[in-house]
């Protein structure tokens, strides 16, 4: 019986228990999905996401606490202010479903692939940075340090406190893997950058996208890290044809966010990427013979 049928049984045998669990996830992401949207309002115009209280950024007026209930007060509210009925970007709602649905076919994943338990952490982790990365360089082309940096701090912390996120028994030995596993795809990119500038006389990569990188690779691993970037690449230049063909051929001023490409990468090397390098390997393999 395959992984996939086994937890389909698993959970048809005990709906009772598996329903309310994933329930439990599902809300406990959205509630980050509204965490998420206070990061991705607040961190690109340098304001603290702790200090000051949810308000409308239209009015000023602060919201109450019933009024900030994820999801539901959105749709409650029919996406409006309480106090100047000024409409609320439908981001709010698509961040906190997207996070929760996210969550939920995480701890799926986790389960079907038979990982420990303890790499729901890093895996939970990536999924919230990636959703935050995606939103605000997608609108601001920036991908601000107080997103990446907790994210490496959380990283260490894992490694540090369940060495099997890290594949290794040892803190002291998953700590290396995660330093290094940062390292290398962010030096990989920073080296992509230099030699972009130089050849084309301008960006063509951000700091903020080797910051990213090295985060994700922490959390994901080395060669979750490579996957990812080679992953994002693809995914990046499909879409500037696809853009190039709507604007029938004209690339001036043109500008691709590779942010959101990296942070699909990445999700897509938490789903799916350890049975697509396999498959990969294994073709490889045959045709090398």
């Amino acid at each position: 019986m395959s992984g996939c049928d086994w937890v389909g049984k698993y959970m048809l045998d005990h709906w009772e228990v598996m329903v309310p669990a994933l329930a439990v996830v599902f809300l406990y992401g959205i509630c980050l999905g509204s965490f998420l949207n206070v990061c991705i309002w607040r961190m690109p115009r340098g304001e603290s996401v702790i200090d000051a209280p949810s308000h409308c950024t239209k009015c000023g007026a602060r919201i109450r606490w019933y009024d900030n209930l994820p999801v539901i007060s959105y749709l409650v509210l029919r996406g409006r202010c309480r106090s100047c009925s000024a409409p609320y970007s439908p981001r709010y709602l698509l961040v906190e479903l997207i996070t929760g649905i996210l969550f939920v076919l995480t701890a799926l994943r986790v389960g079907w692939s038979g990982q420990p338990a303890a790499m729901l952490a890093p895996d939970l982790a990536l999924v919230m940075l990636a959703v935050a990365t995606a939103w605000i360089d997608a609108e601001h082309r920036i991908i601000p340090d107080a997103l990446t940096r907790p994210a490496m701090v959380a990283a260490l912390f894992f490694a540090a406190v369940l060495p099997v996120t890290q594949g290794m028994a040892e803190w002291w030995g998953a700590l290396a893997v995660c330093v290094l596993s940062g390292m290398f795809p962010a030096a990989f990119l920073a080296g992509f950058a230099w030699l972009g500038r130089r050849l084309a006389r301008r960006e063509v990569l951000g700091w903020g996208d080797v910051k990213f990188m090295a985060a994700s690779g922490m959390l994901i691993g080395l060669e979750g890290a490579f996957f990812a970037m080679v992953t994002g690449s693809l995914l990046a230049v499909v879409w500037g044809l696809g853009v190039k063909w709507c604007r029938g051929g004209r690339l001036r001023g043109m500008e691709v966010a590779f942010g959101p490409f990296l942070a699909a990468g990445s999700l897509l090397w938490l789903f799916c990427g350890a049975e697509a390098s396999a498959g990969f390997q294994e073709l490889l393999a045959g045709l090398l013979r």
